[in-house]
């Protein structure tokens, strides 16, 4: 599996490498030639390096989707990843103190862990990651997430606000 993905991408179960084509049609079409896609150890899940910036692939993406929502068959979610870490306790809070300092001051923040295929416990994870931050927590409408995607031995960490994340379905329904 592709350790230093940028995009994490969720596909049906059983359509992961027409997922990965798909990943990789899409982002060409936004101007990067060079998108490596692989099947995640998780079923139903992709990851991607791309050369744009993750959050400039999904502004695209989200832009291809409104003009062209037919291209988007195995692609159901993409979320940005800012930087990866091996699935180890220090490693992730190393990673979260240096990746979250972008917290501004006055700015709330909620943690959210997705794990996958990893049997380190959620509540540990959140208590590392929130150790590093010095800011106010509010679970309920947070300005900032830090999102914590375990997907077995790798971990990707994102700062993210909402609308960060394409989710496919639901936006296809609003067109």
């Amino acid at each position: 599996m592709l350790e230093d993905f940028n995009l994490l991408i969720s596909a049906p179960r059983g359509r992961e490498r027409a997922a990965c084509f798909e990943i990789a049609r899409l982002l060409r079409k936004a101007g990067d030639e060079s998108t490596r896609a692989e099947r995640a150890n998780i079923p139903g899940m992709v990851v991607a390096r791309t050369s744009l910036a993750p959050r400039d692939a999904i502004a695209a993406l989200r832009s291809i989707l409104n003009e062209e929502p037919w291209k988007f068959r195995s692609v159901l979610k993409v979320v940005p990843i800012d930087m990866t870490a091996p699935t180890d306790l220090e490693k992730i809070r190393d990673a979260a103190g240096s990746l979250f300092k972008r917290i501004e001051e006055g700015e709330t923040f909620r943690v959210t862990v997705e794990k996958r295929g990893h049997q380190l416990p959620s509540e540990q994870i959140i208590e590392a990651v929130a150790s590093t931050i010095d800011r106010k927590v509010d679970l309920e409408r947070p300005d900032k997430i830090a999102l914590v995607e375990v997907v077995g031995e790798t971990t990707g960490l994102s700062l993210i606000s909402p609308g960060d994340i394409l989710a496919v379905v639901v936006e296809k329904r609003s067109l």
